[in-house]
This record gives structure tokens, C-alpha cells and sequence, in this order.
């Protein structure tokens, strides 16, 4: 039935529950939608802040970089300040440091004179062409009481010459048996079998690539100037047959390696351009252990921990001076007998890389250098003295203040909010490394830094940039063999080239084999009179 309304009447439209519930329903799925959707550009918001924050630290430690390589590679190379940044307020205005003379400065004691009389002489006269007066011609007469005048002279002479061995020939005259009708005087001893290089020229091969690191090939064509040309194949042979004359003093060199108290060590990496199984590569390392007595040289193709435990699988107690590469922490971790020696040296180098890098981290960073500084300059001190005496306990007082003050800065710092992220890299690694850095304080005899590596590491960084590697694995060995023994060498001060001399003749005399008997070979157990011989003059 339909309602008709009449003119006067208002009709109101009624609405159905159905209808209702319709349209709260709608109402709540658009509100949900809308949520999820508030959500998800919220989550797309904040993860491209996120990108955005991440982005502009990369963006910064880039920066940072090319900073740094910029100061590197057109800075000034010294950390010195210039004089405009020193306090001149006690030197007179006319007093200019930067001015100062290269070379020996007035005033120095100097060196003095060296002393030659250990190189021998070749003497030679002169004579006048005319022995007369030159203004009326008479004879000048010698008189022996007048003597001479003597002037010296430092020449040296490179040559090739060809040794010639003439062995005489006997012809027997009695009618015994078994004896051969002619006997031959038997000839010189010879390292090669065959060979006709004497032991001269690869005394002066293995001393000019194994120490000086000068490429075999550009010493060939040096050889060419003094008329020897000589073939790089037959070279490269000798070599191989050569290497298993050094094994026996390298294992003796090893043994007292490994019987140290405290050693250095580092790593660098090395080519060699043969490939054997489970490498694809090219990459070797060159590790390095030194120890007061002896440096050993040990090529590997990798980096990892059981390069180490193999060479200190026999060491009893041990002070370790390292970086803060994880494989040396590995090899310490469960070992009650191995200490980490950490570097203060690559410490001082992260705070200057930050410095020289964040325009903002400079004060701060030169701030912890010239603190590390201060460390330095206290060891120094307190080492000057002896042990134990009234001045070594206040100078050892003095420092272990400054460095329990360093460490209450470290970790004052480390609470500071929004702490800038390279802030928070370099305190937290000082932080993590604190108790190997503080081996030192307790024991006086052990370097605050790692540098006596790194410079033993110098030589296979020559080597690599001279001659890019080796190019065999058994000439990489012979290589790291040859390192080891001639800066254990350099070491004592021994002359490599009167040791090598002496070695290979004694290894030519016993049949091209190294000697039975090597105690005059190594220095700690040659006599002292042996080691007077084979050490460098004094100069002085």
C-alpha cells in the first residue's frame, strides 16, 4: 500500500537498519584502508630517511677520503708545524726556522774523518817529466830524507774475467796396480756441477736481488757494461740448483725464531704468478716474525690464522707486537701463553686519518695524536733509566697517570650523545684494544709499536714494486728463504757479502752440498773472533 502525502504534509524518508549497518561497514573498511595505507608510507618514509642518514655518512666518509688521499699526495709530507704555527715568543723575531741551511749546521761536532786503512792499497808514483830548474835548467836531485808527499784516494773496480784453471797432468813411473797411468792435480772447487759461473758472481746476484731488491733482468744488462753477457736461462737454473744449499741455515734460523720471548710480526702480500690447486689467484702474503736474534721471512697464499700456528705451534710463553688484525687475535684467543702486544703507532694513525679527513674532527683528532704523543714521549723517559731505580718509579708513576687519564677521556667521550660516527669507530677500537695496548707498561723491554715489522716488511714492499713478485711458487720460497737469512745477518751487523763468500765455498768444497757443520755460519754460535771477522769495520 502506498502513502500519498498531501500538499501540507513533510515527508520523512525512513532509513532501514540494513542500510545502516551498510554504510558503518563501508565507513570502517575505508578507515582501515586508510590506516594500512598511513602505515605503509610511514614505513616508506622512515626507510627512506634511514637511506637517506646512511647515505650522507657514506657520503661523508667518502669525503673524508679523498680528503685525506689529497693531503697525502699534495700535503705536506711532515707533521711538524710551521713556524707560523709555533710559539716564538722566546726566539728572536729575526730567528726563522723555516730558513734553516740544508746539511751539517755550523757548530755540530760532525762525524769526523772515516777510517780506510782496512781496504788495501795500490800504490803509485808520480815523477816529474823533467826533473830541472824551471828558470835556468839544472837537474833537481832526489834526497830520500825529504820522503814523499801522500795523498789518498777511494776507487773501486768492476770487471769480468775469465779464471782459467790449469791442472797439471802426472805420468806414473812405477808398475803398480790399480793406479791410473796418468793423474790429474785435481781443480778448484766448483758450486755447480759443470758450471761455469764462478761463485763471485752469484755471491754478487743474490746480494743485489735478495737485499738491494734490483731485478735480475736489469742486472744482466748491467753485466753487459763490463762486456760478460750473460743468458738469463742459464741464471734462472743456477738459482733453483742454489736454493737447497740455504734450507739447512734457514731451518737453524727458524728454530731460534721460535725459541724468542717476544716477536714481532706483520704481513704484506706478495705475487707469484704460478697457479696451484684450490688458488685462483695471483695473491700471496709474505709474513714476518722478528725477534732481537733472528728475522723469519714465511710465503703463504693466505692470511689466515694456521699460518701462524704453524710457525709458534712450540712456543712455550710469548709476547706477540701485532696490528689489530683478527687472525693474530684468533691465534691468541684460548692461549694462556700468548700476550697481544698492540701498536700505539696504528692507533696515533686513526686519529690523524680522521683529522686530516672530517674538517670537523680536526681539533679533535690532533687533540688525541698530541696525546698519544705525550705516552711516547713518558716511555721514553722512563725506559732511559734502569729498571727499578727511584727515577724509573717516578717517571713509570707519570705515565700510568697519563694513561689511566686517557682511558677516563675514551670513555667520557664514548657517553656523549649523537656522537659522530667516525668518533664512535676510532674510540670504540681503543676501547676494545685497551688491555693489549698496556702490555708495555709492565713490561719496559717491549716497544710501544709494531715498527720494527714494518720495516723489515720494507723490503718485500721494494721488492714487489721492483720486480712484481716471484714468478714460481719454488722461487717465492727461495726468496722468503734468502730474506730471512740476510737480515738475520744485517741484524749482526755481519757483512752479507763476506758470509755469502765464505758459505758458498765451504757448500762448493762439500760437493756442491751445504756444510755438515754450520756452527761458524750462524752468529750466535760463531766464536767471537769469527764474528769480529765477518762484522763491518768501525768507521770511526
Amino acid at each position: 500500500m502506498i502513502a500519498v502525502a498531501s500538499e501540507n504534509t513533510c515527508v520523512v524518508p525512513q532509513v532501514s537498519p540494513v542500510s545502516e549497518m551498510l554504510d558503518l561497514e563501508q565507513l570502517l573498511q575505508e578507515n582501515r584502508t586508510l590506516h594500512c595505507e598511513r602505515n605503509y608510507y610511514k614505513s616508506l618514509h622512515e626507510r627512506a630517511r634511514a637511506r637517506e642518514e646512511l647515505l650522507k655518512q657514506e657520503t661523508q666518509q667518502l669525503k673524508a677520503r679523498i680528503r685525506y688521499l689529497e693531503q697525502t699526495l699534495y700535503g705536506r709530507k711532515s707533521e711538524k708545524k710551521t713556524s707560523s704555527e709555533k710559539n716564538t715568543s722566546a726566539s728572536s723575531p729575526n730567528d726563522d726556522p723555516s730558513k734553516r741551511k740544508k746539511g751539517q749546521q755550523p757548530g755540530s761536532s760532525g762525524h769526523g774523518r772515516r777510517d780506510y786503512s782496512h781496504l788495501p792499497v795500490h800504490e803509485e808514483t808520480h815523477e816529474l817529466d823533467e826533473a830541472i830548474c824551471p828558470k835556468c835548467g839544472c837537474p833537481l836531485h832526489e834526497d830520500p830524507l825529504l820522503g814523499t808527499d801522500d795523498s789518498e784516494t777511494i776507487e773501486i773496480e768492476v770487471k769480468a774475467y775469465r779464471r782459467k784453471a790449469k791442472k797439471k797432468k802426472y805420468k806414473k813411473a812405477c808398475q803398480c796396480e790399480g793406479v791410473p797411468g796418468i793423474i790429474t792435480a785435481p781443480g778448484p772447487a766448483k758450486l755447480i756441477d759443470k758450471g761455469n759461473i764462478g761463485i763471485s758472481v752469484w755471491v754478487h746476484l743474490l746480494l743485489e736481488k735478495y737485499l738491494y731488491q734490483r731485478p735480475i733482468n736489469r742486472l744482466l744488462e748491467s753485466f753487459k757494461d763490463i762486456e760478460y753477457d750473460a743468458p738469463a736461462g742459464t741464471i734462472g737454473g743456477g738459482l733453483k740448483k742454489l736454493a737447497p744449499l740455504f734450507e739447512p741455515v734457514l731451518k737453524e734460523i727458524i728454530k731460534k725464531n721460535q725459541t724468542e720471548r717476544h716477536l714481532h710480526a706483520d704481513e704484506t702480500r706478495w705475487l707469484v704468478f704460478e697457479f696451484i690447486d684450490g688458488k685462483k689467484t695471483h695473491r700471496w702474503y709474505m709474513w714476518v716474525f722478528v725477534s732481537k736474534n733472528t728475522v723469519v721471512y714465511i710465503l703463504d697464499p693466505s692470511r689466515a690464522t694456521s699460518v701462524i700456528e704453524k710457525h709458534l705451534n712450540i712456543v712455550s710463553v710469548l709476547i706477540l707486537s701485532v696490528d689489530r688484525y683478527s687472525s693474530y687475535k684468533c691465534f691468541a684467543k684460548d692461549r694462556e701463553n700468548i700476550i697481544l702486544a698492540f701498536c700505539w703507532t696504528h692507533v696515533r694513525r686513526d686519529f690523524l686519518t680522521s683529522a686530516k679527513g672530517f674538517d670537523e674532527l680536526e681539533a679533535w683528532g690532533m687533540a688525541w695524536v698530541d696525546s698519544i704523543g705525550t705516552i711516547f714521549h713518558l716511555n721514553n723517559l722512563r725506559i732511559a733509566y734502569e729498571i727499578g731505580s727511584p727515577e724509573f718509579v717516578q717517571a713509570d708513576k707519570s705515565l700510568r697517570e697519563a694513561l689511566d687519564a686517557m682511558k677516563q677521556q675514551f670513555e667520557l667521550e664514548l657517553t656523549e650523545e649523537n656522537l659522530h660516527p667516525e668518533k664512535a669507530k676510532r674510540l670504540n677500537s681503543i676501547k676494545e684494544h685497551w688491555e693489549g695496548l698496556l702490555v708495555f707498561v709492565d713490561h719496559p723491554w717491549i716497544p710501544m709499536d709494531n715498527s720494527e715489522a714494518e720495516r723489515k716488511m720494507y723490503i718485500a714492499a721494494l721488492g714487489r714494486k721492483n720486480y712484481y713478485g716471484s714468478g714460481s711458487v719454488w722461487s717465492g720460497h727461495f726468496t722468503a728463504s734468502l730474506f730471512s737469512i740476510f737480515q738475520t745477518l744485517k741484524l749482526w751487523k755481519i757483512n752479507p757479502r763476506k758470509w755469502l763468500t765464505q758459505y758458498l765455498q765451504a757448500c762448493a768444497e762439500n760437493r756442491s752440498q751445504a756444510p755438515p757443520d754450520l756452527t761458524c755460519f750462524l752468529p750466535w754460535t760463531m766464536s767471537k773472533e769469527q764474528l769480529a771477522r765477518h762484522r763491518y769495520p768501525d768507521p770511526s
